[in-house]
């Protein structure tokens, strides 16, 4: 009865993502969802599509074994990013009206900064889309008492997401989000009051937690643990920014307020909602611990489903597995459409030049597609863990595509010779010490972002001033059309 139950909630969202998709009319409506989403939207998708399986299932077993010190990537790195990104990026991006990063590198500097880069944001989805769709897996093998294998709920999974996301686009992706935010919301909270009561009370629970030590985040005064700390939160607190999923809900908003604030309060409320997971996970501690000390020891992500499979009433394990595979989902749709937007907008269409606005359409469509299928691949054949595979995903980016955006936003000399030398030497050091130095005290991905920033100064320094440094506010795409100026 669960199982069915939780069938006709993925065939409501797959009926929602086919109805928005009536609004889409051209790629830019499929892409930013014609720059027409209000406040309300914009929040629901930055809180919803940054509130994935790694926080419901991956940080909260963290927590668990770790406690705060271990979740300095997310949430606090994460809703950072989200602030930083709506205080001091959404404005300048947002005024340019572009479609993709990729297009502010090309304007920026020039078209191989913009391949390099537009590829590494790309390569950085692997891992983040991944986790969601073995997410996917997880949940369709415990709800099906294991009938349904976790490659067989992936292909599942992944197939839903990609029917109302292909179709729908950005459209699909704000309208199934906004409703699957209130149900993450109402559902992880009241699944997390009843809880409460079968641990003693949230007093109780949070005492205890307090006493284990488990909400202590400052490293101590060791020098290899603050390196390690550091390293963790500006993975993710700075990885992040040069990311199309943000950007895209940062360009879809319908004035430039929208944008920055819908942002900034996005992840203001992601850090403070994150919290509920971490409280349920350890009500599981209090209520069996027998339970939570064998499934540390085989697969920590499965705590919080058995925890409600084999405690909770029936209309509260319905509640918790819809909210999140709402969780999954909002999250899966969004970081795959970015993707393969980038893709298709940045790489493809730089070698076929003059790509009508339909052609580019049914390009993004088909790369949607194909990057579906390379993603359920991949998290069908790892070992990592949903956790793990978000928090590696950033390091890519981190080394390659934050100097160049940040010093081409915010620093005049900024220049092509600058942006060659922070690729290279970013992405070198880091791909070097991440291969030969494994067992480093410093993360590799912080050497490649003190060596992109070097490369950045240098060549800015030494090389010719730029004479294409997009005005704020000056480049403005006419209504319906797909592209930038090239």
């Amino acid at each position: 009865m669960l199982l069915w139950l939780v069938v006709a909630y993925l065939v409501i969202s797959i009926g929602i993502g086919l109805y928005a998709a009536t609004r889409v009319h051209n790629a830019r409506d499929y892409i930013t969802a014609g720059r027409n989403l209000p406040m309300y939207i914009v929040l629901a998708m930055v809180f919803a599509t940054w509130f994935g399986a790694e926080t419901v299932l991956g940080i909260s077993a963290t927590f668990l074994d770790e406690g705060f010190r271990g979740l300095i990537s997310d949430p606090l790195g994460a809703a950072a990013c989200l602030v930083l990104f709506g205080l001091i990026f959404a404005r300048p991006l947002y005024r340019m009206n572009l479609l993709t990063l990729g297009d502010f590198f090309r304007m920026r500097y020039n078209r191989t900064t913009e391949l390099v880069l537009s590829i590494c944001i790309v390569l950085s989805y692997l891992g983040w889309v991944a986790a969601q769709v073995t997410a996917l897996g997880l949940v369709f093998n415990v709800l099906s008492g294991e009938l349904v294998s976790m490659n067989q709920g992936m292909l599942i999974g992944a197939g839903v997401v990609l029917v109302y996301t292909l179709f729908g686009g950005m459209w699909s992706v704000a309208m199934t989000t906004f409703v699957q935010m209130i149900v993450i919301v109402i559902g992880l909270v009241w699944v997390s009051w009843i809880a409460g009561d079968m641990a003693g009370g949230f007093d109780n629970v949070i005492s205890k937690a307090a006493a284990e030590g488990k909400f202590e985040f400052l490293p101590s005064l060791d020098a290899v643990e603050i390196i390690a700390w550091i390293a963790a939160f500006a993975t993710m607190a700075l990885g992040s920014i040069p990311q199309q999923d943000v950007f895209q809900r940062v360009n879809s908003s319908k004035n430039e307020s929208v944008a920055v604030w819908g942002t900034t309060l996005g992840g203001v409320s992601y850090f403070f909602f994150a919290a509920v997971p971490l409280f349920l996970a350890y009500t599981a501690n209090i209520i069996d611990p027998g339970m939570v000390e064998r499934l540390m020891e085989q697969d920590s992500q499965l705590i919080l489903p058995t925890l409600i499979l084999q405690h909770m009433p029936f209309f509260a394990q319905v509640i918790f597995f819809g909210a999140l595979l709402s969780v999954i989902m909002s999250t899966a749709s969004g970081t795959l459409l970015a993707p393969s937007v980038t893709f298709s907008e940045n790489v493809l269409r730089g070698f076929i030049p003059g790509m009508s606005d339909r052609a580019f359409l049914f390009s993004t469509r088909v790369t949607v597609v194909v990057f579906t299928v390379l993603v359920t691949w991949y998290a069908t054949t790892t070992e990592a863990t949903i956790h793990h595979m978000v928090e590696s995903a950033y390091r890519v980016t981190l080394a390659g595509a934050f100097v160049p955006l940040a010093a081409g936003l915010f620093w005049k000399r900024a220049n092509n010779l600058g942006a060659a030398l922070a690729i290279i030497l970013g992405l070198s050091t880091w791909l070097l010490l991440e291969i030969f130095v494994t067992e480093g005290d410093v993360e590799p991905q912080l050497y490649g972002l003190a060596a992109s920033a070097l490369g950045m100064l240098v060549g800015g320094l030494i090389g010719p001033k730029t004479h294409h440094r997009p005005q704020v506010g000056g480049h403005r795409a006419a209504a319906g059309t797909y592209h930038t100026a090239r």
